[in-house]
């Protein structure tokens, strides 16, 4: 009996083992796995140097700050003030890491267009880190500044763990959003005026004593025609003429 309950007890400790293990690797291949759909995403830009210093030599998806809040420092500033997204709320940098970067930030504006260049995502903590980069040609300013930012998405306990990346997306587009693609829908074209109506001319007149050639140049071939010798009748939709001896002498 003993034996049996030893021999019970490792199989249950393997099976454990084994459970536990497979837990584990869900749970390491978790970060990952949400990482790569974010990142399949949002295209991630490249900074390095060029002949003008520090700049985006890659560029990726474009998008659209929606809050303010962020504070930019130039892109060879080695200390950030980073933003966090918290509750369906941005809270700036504190006051002790804005002083830190005061002489050379400056806060970017609602409307303006960026680029992440560089994404963490830590399930753990529940915690998303993006750092963003100005896109000068987007914004067609004038003078280059490529200002650099991060901003931290904190989400509530457990969340990470269990939503997708349009779950995620859905949240990093209430401070970042999609730039909005050009519409395809042709543009209107203003009405024309319509031509004023002309006014109906005045059916052409018959005279007695006209003949039939000159009623014919007026009203065209009849639709029937009534010949009784000397006197002929010309029959049209609303009007009936007749003819003596070729000559109007009477109209109906």
């Amino acid at each position: 009996m003993p034996a049996k309950m030893t021999t019970a007890m490792v199989v249950a400790v393997i099976l454990a083992g084994g459970f536990l293990s497979a837990e584990n690797a869900r749970a390491q291949d978790a970060p990952s796995a949400l990482a790569d759909q974010l990142k399949s995403q949002y295209k991630l830009a490249k900074v390095g140097m060029d002949a003008n210093g520090w700049s985006v030599t890659e560029a990726g998806t474009v998008l659209v700050i929606q809050k303010g809040g962020i504070l930019g420092v130039p892109p060879a500033n080695l200390a950030m003030a980073a933003a966090t997204y918290k509750d369906g709320e941005l809270h700036g940098p504190n006051g002790f890491a804005a002083a830190m970067v005061g002489k050379v930030s400056r806060y970017l504006t609602v409307g303006e267009k960026i680029y992440i260049f560089k994404m963490d995502v830590s399930v753990k903590n529940d915690k998303i880190s993006l750092m963003i980069i100005e896109c000068d040609s987007c914004n067609g300013v004038q003078q280059p500044s490529s200002y650099k930012s991060q901003v931290f998405f904190q989400f509530p306990k457990g969340y990470l763990g269990k939503a997708d990346a349009s779950q995620v997306q859905d949240v990093i587009s209430q401070v970042l959003a999609p730039e909005a693609a050009p519409s395809d829908a042709p543009q209107s074209q203003p009405q024309q005026q319509a031509a004023p109506s002309q006014p109906a001319s005045d059916p052409p007149t018959i005279q007695i004593g006209q003949t039939i050639d000159q009623v014919k140049a007026a009203w065209g071939p009849p639709e029937r025609i009534v010949d009784l010798g000397k006197k002929q009748i010309y029959i049209y939709k609303d009007l009936k003429i007749t003819f003596i001896d070729g000559k109007v002498s009477d109209v109906q």
